[in-house]
């Protein structure tokens, strides 16, 4: 074995000291892979907000329920219906309006099949049934039996919304657990469909997913004020039917299984400048009659082509889509005066509201 004399040793250890030391500013330098601050907090105002915010997603949530749609084997839907088939099956959300086991959710959500599973927040399955339906404003009313008690939204006024209001959409997008987005009213006036001319949807830039068409749309109150239809393609803009609808075509969803909408047989447009001059008309208000179809409550009524409906029974119609929302939800055979200009004079017309069917002018 070496011996070294002890001049050596201290010169070695020396050395070592003298290495380490100089790396240690190396090693003290490295930055950590992340930072913690316990200090750092929310202004009080926005730590208050965050937190009246989720108590209130938390409280909305045990009434949403996840809707799963299939073809079931014998055409009918069982007591415990199992998950439909991949290849058949359609998912979408919904929400109680009554304890004693109703729902809402979109139509084109049930339209997939005949086996409807309702899944609720606390995990529970039962077997739904559609109770009523409506293609043209893409609502359905379904119905579950073997529960009681259970948690509801309350439906608000619409008609209140404002352009900027903060909202809540919930629902299950893609078939997962429950989710909230949050957002704003991005504008109120939306056309619904082309189906159902006059009636508007209430825009958003909450997330709506697939999946989500269905669930609500809820206001700051905890209110209901539109069910959650469709988005665009990359989810950025949402779409909701106005609550306010809603409650106008619940009673007949429920009593009746379906909407019959109010009908004239027109075609009608615009006040344009054109028609100020050949009409004679003073101001580019109402809605023109353009075409009136042969045998329907229209012609019956006397209505004639280039005649302008200024009002629908004492209600002011500024533009055409205020005469087809309001001939829409009035109930068929109400016989109602309409106000018009023909030739430039005022006249009343009455016409008894038929049921709207879809077939084509000229047809």
């Amino acid at each position: 074995m070496r011996v070294l004399s002890p001049a050596t040793t201290v010169a070695r250890v020396a050395t070592v000291l003298l290495a380490v030391g100089c790396a240690a500013p190396a090693l003290a330098a490295e930055p950590a892979l992340w930072t913690e601050s316990a200090e750092a907090q929310a202004a009080p105002e926005l730590a208050r907000f965050d937190d009246l915010l989720s108590q209130l997603a938390e409280r909305l949530k045990p009434a949403l329920v996840q809707v799963r749609v299939g073809r079931s084997s014998g055409g009918t839907a069982s007591e415990k219906p199992e998950p439909p088939s991949e290849a058949r099956r359609g998912t979408g959300s919904g929400f109680f309006i009554n304890a004693a086991g109703l729902l809402v959710t979109n139509a084109h959500v049930v339209d997939v099949g005949d086996a409807i599973q309702i899944r609720l927040a606390d995990g529970r399955r039962f077997a739904g049934k559609v109770a009523g339906k409506d293609d043209r404003v893409d609502l359905a009313l379904i119905r579950i039996d073997g529960a009681s008690n259970l948690p509801v939204l309350p439906l608000g006024d619409s008609n209140r919304v404002r352009v900027g209001e903060l909202v809540l959409a919930l629902g299950h997008p893609f078939g997962l657990e429950q989710t909230v987005s949050f957002g704003i009213v991005s504008r109120k006036g939306a056309p619904l469909s082309v189906a159902a001319p006059g009636f508007d949807f209430i825009q958003t830039d909450a997330a709506i997913n697939p999946g989500n068409s269905g669930g609500p749309l809820v206001n700051m109150a905890g209110e209901v004020i539109g069910v959650n239809s469709m988005a665009a393609r990359n989810g950025s803009i949402g779409f909701a039917i106005p609550s306010n609808l809603l409650k106008q075509l619940l009673p007949q969803l429920a009593e009746k299984g379906k909407i019959e909408w109010g009908w004239l047989g027109v075609s009608i447009g615009e006040v344009g400048d054109e028609e100020l001059t050949a009409l004679n008309l003073k101001e580019p208000r109402g809605a023109v009659i353009r075409e009136v179809m042969p045998g329907e409550p229209a012609a019956r009524g006397g209505l004639r082509a280039n005649d302008v409906v200024v009002s629908f029974d004492g209600a002011p119609v500024e533009a055409p889509k205020d005469l087809q929302r309001l001939v829409a939800v009035t109930p068929v055979g109400t016989r109602v005066r309409l106000g018009v200009l023909r030739n430039g004079q005022a006249e009343d017309v009455e016409v008894t509201v038929g049921v709207y069917r879809e077939t084509p002018l000229g047809k």
